[in-house]
């Protein structure tokens, strides 16, 4: 007996992939980060990515792909989550949890560098503010989002959403495709 409620899961996370599979615009879209991405690395710029929740475990995952091995033995590729704890419980402490990824951004981030803001929700107070900063410092932003898009819609440069689903846990499906989808565009452009 297959148990219906594992297999309806998969085919409600099955539409939600047809879906972006379905858009044509999403890979126009992916394609523009990877340049943007390459663009930076060969200038070089760094990824500096953040999230919350899933969300920053996705971050990390985009990063540690970047600076360890994806597919191919290779140079690394410079890129950092914005995870430290000690880091976050400090700025978290010092200037508030809206503050953590912007004073990271403020220190670190320069206008050769790319930020990967990745939300669900498009609208976590966080990354808004960390977009900013970076915004400010001149650095391009790339959002990966769900829902309708939120606030960070029209604060990035290039957004990819996922199609709408009720449940974050297949936004963040979607957004993990993607991410691996950047990294073996990166490590292609680059001939690495």
């Amino acid at each position: 007996m297959i148990p219906t409620q594992s297999k309806a899961y998969f085919l409600e996370a099955q539409e939600v992939l047809n879906a972006f599979i379905m858009d044509d615009s999403n890979f126009e879209r992916i394609q523009k980060v990877i340049d943007c991405m390459v663009e930076s690395i060969k200038h070089g710029g760094k990824i500096i990515s953040a999230g919350n929740g899933g969300s920053m475990s996705d971050a990390m995952h985009f990063a540690e792909e970047l600076t360890g091995r994806f597919r191919n033995n290779r140079k690394g590729i410079p890129a950092i989550a914005i995870s430290d704890p000690a880091f976050i419980t400090c700025a978290a402490n010092d200037y508030g949890y809206e503050e953590v990824f912007s004073r990271f951004i403020s220190s670190m981030g320069s206008k050769n560098d790319v930020f990967l803001a990745i939300s669900t929700s498009g609208n976590s107070a966080n990354i808004i503010k960390a977009i900013e900063t970076a915004k400010q410092n001149g650095m391009k932003v790339i959002g990966l989002t769900g829902k309708d898009g939120g606030q960070m819609k029209d604060l990035v440069d290039i957004e990819i959403r996922a199609p709408f689903s009720q449940f974050s846990d297949h936004v963040q499906e979607i957004h993990i495709k993607v991410i691996h989808s950047f990294v073996l565009g990166i490590e292609t452009a680059l001939e690495l």
